[in-house]
């Protein structure tokens, strides 16, 4: 077979703030389904029924002196110890993030200079051809900057990609909406690298969708719930039962298109590495994705899930993900050389994107 250049990973490392949120932390607050509508079942109550549908128990939120900014830097740095490569020989930084920096004391979004721009900055990478750049894309928006990567690197442009996913969503989740409870902060890091293989290794497939005609608004920012604000601020608002048809509906398709786009069968698949969303979703999405290959039994531990214990952190979700799992900080999971995987994401725009890996 002829040999090609294959973006493979070479490092990885995350920052997942200290500060723990437990559900029981939302026990005193007012929840409202609208600006005009209290929610009048009791707050206990609420709490069993979000963790039973997203399993989520805790969550966590960044100190009040650190932005977005602050923890993919400490992320990137991370990854960068962890590959031992020179950051001067990086020819990308690309960080997905979107809300920008948002401080704890004035939230709204700070985006210039860019979080890539910070990042770089903050690193101290001198080279001016290191181009640094940001991605809006929603939760997908960390997979679709590896896959923008991975164009850099098989094009000759690149050899060295650093991407990032960094989000603060406690800084714009609204406290008198319970959907607040599902968002997290964090941040993950991947350096993606050239490499010349006479076989498939690293990316070998990849799939993005864009529906904005239907769905373009089922995540988007509104004012609070709370009737008694009068402020301008704006919070981050969803359409839970819509986004969750939608997904269910959606992603396990493009999941299966780009598994066959490798060449793969599903059993040839080791794990599947999906956004840490809400894992009753993610569940259904699995499920689907088995049914469309006409697989009926889901093996166990195919789908790591975090969710339960670091919540929603939008596009640091599957970077933090795949950090801990080939460091070793995740049970039952595992990833060696030769192993297929499959990430995919689905969040604001609508957007749902996927690749496939094959581990080196």
């Amino acid at each position: 077979m002829e040999e090609k250049i294959y973006s493979v990973i070479a490092g990885t490392g995350c920052y997942i703030p200290e500060k723990i949120v437990h559900n029981d932390d939302f026990l005193n607050n007012t929840f409202y389904e609208n600006k005009d509508t209290k929610i009048e079942i009791q707050n206990s109550e609420i709490i069993r029924k979000f963790e039973k549908i997203t399993n989520i128990a805790e969550r966590r939120y960044v100190e009040d002196n650190l932005v977005s900014s602050d923890i993919a830097s400490v992320a990137a740095e991370r990854a960068l110890e962890s590959s031992g490569i020179d950051r001067e020989t990086l020819d990308y930084v690309i960080v997905a993030h979107n809300f920008g920096d948002v401080k704890s004391d004035n939230r709204k979004t700070d985006i210039v200079p860019s979080l890539a721009s910070r990042v770089k900055h903050r690193l101290g990478i001198k080279n001016p051809f290191a181009v640094a750049y940001d991605i809006i894309f929603g939760c997908p928006g960390w997979l679709q900057g590896i896959i923008q990567a991975n164009y850099f690197i098989k094009s000759g442009d690149a050899k060295r990609a650093l991407v990032i996913g960094a989000e603060t969503l406690s800084r714009v989740s609204d406290p008198f909406d319970r959907d607040s409870m599902i968002y997290s902060d964090g941040a993950g890091a991947t350096i993606l690298e050239g490499r010349k293989s006479n076989e498939p290794i690293g990316i070998m497939s990849h799939e993005t969708r864009t529906d904005a005609a239907d769905f373009a608004y089922l995540l988007g920012m509104d004012k609070s719930f709370n009737p008694k604000d009068a402020t301008d601020q704006l919070y981050l608002k969803m359409n839970g039962r819509k986004l969750y048809e939608y997904a269910i509906s959606t992603v396990p398709q493009l999941v299966k298109n780009c598994i066959e786009k490798a060449k793969l069968s599903l059993d040839k698949i080791s794990k599947v590495l999906i956004h840490q969303a809400n894992e009753k979703m993610d569940e259904a999405i699995l499920q689907r994705v088995f049914r469309l290959f006409e697989s009926k039994e889901v093996p166990p531990h195919v789908m790591p899930m975090i969710i339960n214990k670091l919540g929603n952190s939008s596009v640091a979700t599957l970077p933090i993900l795949l950090d801990l799992i080939l460091k070793d900080n995740l049970i039952n999971h595992t990833i060696n050389p030769g192993d297929n995987l499959v990430f995919a994401s689905v969040g604001a725009g609508m957007n749902i994107n996927a690749f496939t890996y094959r581990a080196v």
